[in-house]
């Protein structure tokens, strides 16, 4: 049975620079970059070596502790660089992209006709399983196990978010197929959340074999770990796997097509940006033919959104799980009067400004901290943008005690960093409670394993 969820407790951060709803030109990568450092706890073994050349959907490296996942080419080309860190650790494996893609050839098929063991296996030797990931402990899922519930989210409330169905507009059969092929992952419910802010597109509305629930609420209601919460909440020993709606296209298209197409549309947005929009790239693009002539100097790069994305260089590649790529300015200049200004262009969670009046008007924000890390004090300010049934400081205290015990009990099963960007956006201590969440998931599953 559907249900309709309203997140009462969050907030929206409105910047400048949304992203207009129309597509450029596809832009043709000429390098994209697998990393291993977007799946936490991945522990990755190489497939190839430099000079190999691959197609689209040939392994590059697969995980050492779960031989199955394989992490396969979105391109087809010449592997020329695998990036190393600190003793050894991989921490790139580049390839230079042929004019005219080539794909490796996987099982063609509808979903629905195939045993659940027939879908597993098509989907990891393609190399669409990493786009399904569990919690707890928001790392990629274990083949070997069986979920109690799938979830879906088709909504992003994150600032400068793309639009979900603005991407999928058109492609319900894709969807469908993506959907099919994940029914029979489950014994239980296949829940898709959709955007009870608006009228959702007809290719979620419209889905079949699942349970779609309205999800309404200032952000972070698009999170799907704060859906989880509301809807069936995670207890001790129990597993659910969730993904975005937009990977469950790229799934479809593997049953449909027989290939792994990794191409995607993205969102190009921030106030840096000349003309924000829509652009057509691929998985682990090099960003510099997406950015040359559209981006005012001083911005930082971000792959992914201003909360919770990650820094990269003007000429980086974007992340496997990422569908945004974000330029905002950099900051790092000192402010004149700092917080004794009235701060009409400036957004407080607190109400510190006069802005606080102006509930809808849109900002031009900075990198800056606005201040240095100091002593963690429950100030209450977590609180109001957490929307889960969860002490937040205290968590975060367990954790860097690693007070296991009391983690469990406060609720650490059900969370994942992306939760706590809110918190750390709006704590006056500048903790950094995404990467403290990180630490204590990784630390859990090392304990439990």
């Amino acid at each position: 049975m559907s249900k309709d969820v309203k997140i009462k407790r969050g907030a929206n951060i409105n910047l400048k620079g949304a992203a207009e709803k129309l597509h450029t030109n596809t832009i043709v990568a000429t390098e994209v970059v697998l990393k291993p450092t977007d799946f936490p706890t991945l522990v990755p073994k190489l497939s190839v070596k430099v000079g190999d050349k691959v197609k689209a959907g040939s392994p590059l490296f697969y995980n050492k502790e779960i031989e199955e996942v394989l992490f396969t080419s979105p391109v087809s080309g010449e592997v020329i660089d695998v990036v190393r860190g600190d003793k050894r650790k991989i921490l790139e494996v580049k390839v230079k992209a042929d004019a005219e893609i080539q794909y490796e050839s996987f099982k063609q098929a509808d979903a629905s006709t195939l045993s659940r063991e027939e879908v597993k296996e098509n989907m990891l030797k393609s190399g669409v399983w990493p786009f399904i990931r569990q919690r707890p402990y928001d790392i990629i899922a274990n083949p070997k196990d069986t979920p109690k519930s799938i979830h879906i989210t088709a909504i992003d409330t994150a600032p400068l978010a793309p639009d979900y169905g603005f991407i999928a507009h058109g492609k319900s059969a894709e969807f469908q197929a993506g959907l099919d092929a994940l029914v029979k992952l489950t014994d239980g419910k296949v829940h898709l959340n959709i955007n009870g802010n608006a009228n959702a597109d007809e290719v979620f509305t419209g889905a079949k074999n699942v349970q779609i629930n309205k999800i309404a609420g200032p952000h972070p209601a698009g999170n799907v770990g704060i859906q989880i919460h509301h809807l069936e909440p995670i207890n001790k020993g129990e597993i659910v796997w969730t993904l975005k709606a937009l990977d469950v296209l790229t799934i479809g298209k593997l049953f449909k097509e027989g290939k792994f197409d990794a191409t995607r549309s993205i969102a190009f947005a921030g106030s840096l940006v000349k003309k924000p929009s829509y652009v057509r790239t691929v998985l682990g693009a090099k960003i510099d033919a997406i950015v040359k002539g559209n981006v005012e100097e001083g911005g930082r790069y971000i792959s992914g959104n201003p909360l919770t994305g990650t820094k990269i260089a003007e000429d980086g590649y974007l992340s496997f799980y990422d569908y945004q790529l974000t330029v905002i300015p950099e900051g790092g200049n000192n402010q004149f009067m700092g917080w004794l200004a009235p701060g009409f262009d400036k957004f407080s969670l607190s109400g510190t400004f006069f802005s606080k009046l102006m509930p809808n008007k849109k900002y031009d924000l900075n990198t800056n901290m606005n201040g240095e890390e100091r002593s963690l004090v429950v100030t209450g300010e977590y609180e109001k943008v957490f929307p889960m049934d969860i002490y937040p400081v205290q968590l975060l205290k367990s954790i860097l005690v690693d007070d296991i015990d009391n983690m469990e009990k406060l609720g650490i099963y059900e969370v994942a960093p992306e939760d706590f960007a809110l918190c750390e956006y709006a704590c006056t201590s500048k903790t950094p409670a995404q990467q403290y969440v990180r630490e204590g998931l990784n630390k859990l599953k090392k304990e439990m394993s």
